[in-house]
């Protein structure tokens, strides 16, 4: 997968850019806050058709405008993206519009790296869950559909158990959402099992290319989606009223992150957590190549921060390993360390923002 140019129109501090790539490695470099990071999250918004910082879509318009025009040449389709406040979002491949938005993804597989990616080992399983549930949706469209469904369902239950006082619980409608709720959470929750089964050796290679020493990265699934889970789901009911939520379910799921055995979470230096998100990252990226046999692009922010000089050295190593990667995208404050650590490599192409 390649993308060959950018345009961006009124996109955050991108009021009119237009950008041309080289297949291989793109260094995006300048001082912070001048649009390195919103670069990169205009390329996420086309796999993904939204950002990848969290923010609302309307925030992503520059200052006083009405919308912002997203519009990627990749060496085998096009893919352009629409906002505009107060209307709906729109995209096209090729110039159609797909049936639904979420039609997108897996269109450009992709796998982004970002400073604040350690929230998924410091924060709650909300931010694991979307780490394995975004690999799994990039390939396996049942997964996706049957999530998004879940999701929606759940909603609906939900709304359903916070009636107000006095007012008589439909229980003809909750187990009609039961109903279709557990065949859901079975089916997501086994998926998520099987692929940490099968993610994991990706892991520990990609560890091990990044540290030097003998140091075993691991994960372990938490889920009470079991067999039993139907009969066990249904006999909570009632605590499920008293609590005006549902407390069992694949959104309960979580996987834990460990390194020699222990929670890297309580145990992990700032640089093991963030060599492990790295390769985590790493892991994803081969797991998505070998399943959907195309490179995805590789989006790495501010990389190299919070790495002392042997990482950095090691992971440089594996990023110019051209039979591995191909188009890779890195941004860098500091100007003159991307230049360094690429000098004399032709296939890198340095990108220099500056104030407009």
């Amino acid at each position: 997968m390649i993308l060959k140019s950018l345009k961006l129109t009124s996109f955050k501090n991108h009021p009119d850019s237009a950008f041309e790539f080289s297949e291989r490695i793109n260094c995006v470099l300048g001082k912070n806050g001048i649009g390195k990071t919103n670069l990169l999250d205009a390329i996420y918004y086309l796999s993904f058709t939204k950002s990848a910082v969290g923010s609302q879509d309307k925030l992503a318009i520059t200052h006083e405008t009405q919308a912002f025009t997203l519009f990627g040449t990749y060496d085998n389709q096009t893919i352009a993206l629409q906002f505009e406040k107060g209307k709906v979002k729109t995209i096209k491949i090729d110039g159609q519009e797909p049936e639904r938005l979420s039609d997108v993804i897996g269109k450009a597989p992709l796998v982004i790296v970002l400073p604040d990616d350690t929230s998924m080992i410091k924060e709650g399983s909300d931010e694991r869950r979307k780490f394995f549930d975004g690999a799994l949706s990039q390939f396996d469209s049942a997964y996706l559909k049957a999530l998004l469904k879940y999701n929606k369902v759940l909603k609906q239950r939900n709304s359903l158990l916070k009636i107000e006082e006095g007012r008589r619980l439909n229980k003809k409608l909750l187990e009609t959402y039961d109903d279709q709720l557990i065949p859901l959470a079975m089916d997501i929750s086994d998926k998520r099992k099987q692929m940490k089964e099968v993610f994991l050796p990706f892991l520990q290679k990609n560890y091990a290319d990044l540290h030097e020493g003998d140091e075993v990265p691991g994960l372990n699934f938490k889920t009470h989606v079991t067999e039993e889970f139907a009969d066990r789901f249904k006999s909570n009911s009632q605590k499920d009223q008293i609590m005006q939520r549902t407390l069992m379910g694949s959104h309960k799921d979580d996987f834990e992150f460990l390194l020699d055995g222990e929670l890297i979470k309580k145990f992990g230096s700032q640089g093991q957590q963030k060599t492990f998100i790295i390769a985590l990252k790493l892991a994803l990226y081969d797991f998505l190549m070998e399943k959907t046999e195309n490179k995805p692009l590789l989006l790495l922010d501010d990389i190299f921060d919070k790495l002392d000089d042997s990482r950095i050295q090691l992971l440089v190593s594996l990023l110019l390993d051209n039979d591995r990667f191909q188009q890779i995208f890195i941004t860098d404050a500091r100007k003159d360390r991307s230049k360094e650590l690429f000098k004399g490599q032709k296939e890198v192409n340095f990108i220099e923002l500056a104030v407009k």
